[in-house]
Formats: C-alpha cells, sequence, structure tokens
C-alpha cells in the first residue's frame, strides 16, 4: 500500500498534524519517499497509529506509550496502572459529583467546607466575618475547627452585629466606646459557654504562632479602623471582667 499523510491520517481517525507529531517525537517512525518527495505510507504504520490513537483514548499518554516495546500488543503493565489510575479518577469523581449535589441542595457557599457550618448560620455573617471564617478552617487544626463550628452552630444572634457591620470607619469615640460595652457581654457569654475558645490554635497545623498570626492579618485586612478599635476594646473589657 500507498497512502499519502493524509489519506493515513484519516484511515486512521486521526489528523495529519497527529501524525506529524507522532514523527517528531518519535512513535511513528518516518516512510519512505516516491520519486516526488512525498511520503508514502504502508499497513505497519497504519497499525501503529490506529494502535496510537487507541491507547491514547484509553488515557495513556505519549511518554507512556513511548515507553511500550512496539512488538507489545497487549502491554499487561501498562494496562493494569491505567485500570488502576482510572479507578481513582472515578472514586473522585463520583465524590466530587456527591458534594456537588449537596452543595445544590444546601446553598452551602463554595468556599467553605460544608461539614463546617450550614448554610442558614453563614447567611447570617457578614462578608468580612464569612472572609474571616475561611482563613480559619485554613490555619485552625481540627479541635479548633469543631470549636468554632461549634459557635457559629449554636450560639444565639449577636444583638450588636448589624451596628458593628455598619461601624464607619471614622465614627466618634463615644459611638465606639458604647458599642464596646454592648459587645462585651456577648464575648464574655460565649467564652463562658464555649470555654475551648481561648485555645482553638493549640492543634493548628503549622503552629499556634502562625494561627494566631495569620488571623491577626486577616482581621487587620477585612475590618476598618472604627471596627478593630472596638473588637480591641470589647476584649479588653472581657478580660478584665472576673
Amino acid at each position: 500500500m500507498a497512502w499519502s499523510t493524509r489519506e493515513i491520517a484519516e484511515l486512521a481517525g486521526t489528523s495529519v498534524r497527529a501524525v506529524r507529531h507522532y514523527h517528531q517525537v518519535g512513535l511513528l517512525a518516518e516512510p519512505e519517499r516516491r520519486s516526488n518527495g512525498y511520503k508514502q505510507y504502508g499497513v505497519p504504520h497504519l497499525v501503529r497509529l490506529v494502535r496510537i490513537r487507541r491507547l491514547t483514548d484509553l488515557g495513556l499518554s505519549l511518554p507512556q506509550i513511548a515507553e511500550l516495546d512496539d512488538s507489545d500488543d497487549h502491554p499487561r503493565e501498562a494496562l493494569l496502572a491505567l485500570d488502576a489510575e482510572l479507578a481513582d479518577t472515578i472514586e473522585r469523581l463520583q465524590g466530587a459529583r456527591a458534594e456537588v449535589g449537596r452543595l445544590l441542595a444546601t446553598s452551602t457557599p463554595t468556599d467553605l467546607p460544608m461539614e463546617f457550618v450550614p448554610a442558614d448560620a453563614v447567611a447570617s455573617l457578614s462578608d468580612a466575618d464569612r472572609s474571616l471564617v475561611v482563613v480559619m478552617t485554613r490555619v485552625l487544626g481540627p479541635e479548633g475547627l469543631r470549636v468554632y463550628a461549634d459557635v457559629l452552630n449554636n450560639a444565639p444572634p449577636e444583638p450588636t452585629a448589624s451596628a458593628f457591620d455598619e461601624l464607619p470607619a471614622d465614627a466618634d469615640e463615644t459611638t465606639r466606646r458604647e458599642l464596646a460595652e454592648r459587645m462585651a457581654p456577648y464575648i464574655r457569654a460565649l467564652y463562658d459557654a464555649h470555654p475551648g475558645l481561648r485555645e482553638t490554635r493549640t492543634d493548628a497545623p503549622r503552629g499556634e504562632r502562625y494561627a494566631a498570626e495569620t488571623i491577626a492579618e486577616a482581621i487587620t485586612e477585612l475590618y476598618n479602623e472604627a471596627q478593630l478599635d472596638v473588637l480591641r476594646r470589647s476584649r479588653e473589657l472581657v478580660d478584665e471582667s472576673p
């Protein structure tokens, strides 16, 4: 047989560009040329192209195919490895699809672990609060996350939440002081109900100091000057109380 590059590409179900690429990477031997200089492909080239196309469709990469013996028409070890890889991929995709289904059913934000906090609790958070929670999920350990999740799931509504969220950066001294005084009892009650809040960073994967510094930097970035001042004042009031 004597096929041109276009003809053999069509027979093999691939493209002329792919055939030329296989030549370049050494997967397909160069054919002889006719007297006019055009390539002349034969049956062995077609068989090789069909095999390459079949293996790539199954999932083998070109480097993996290059490692196979040309005479081995049933590369068992490569197929066993591919089968294991496909099984892992299927398991991962099934898990991803199940999580997508739960996300659709619960309207949970995609930036928070589904098991961390329910969608209705997230809905009550401000954008800044939610962003801070996302940071916490990345730096705290399992026990610290459990404590915070328990707080978010079970804490009563914060009576001053709206006032704090809407506090302008240029809020006056009186407004800041009064808001801190209103917030302090709620914060104190949270610590009383959830003693673990004082030790949430002890099992942080990258260390307690790293977690504390990261969370502090996030707070500084997420809240304005007046809000940060109110947080500082309210914390001082809590620390001063018995």
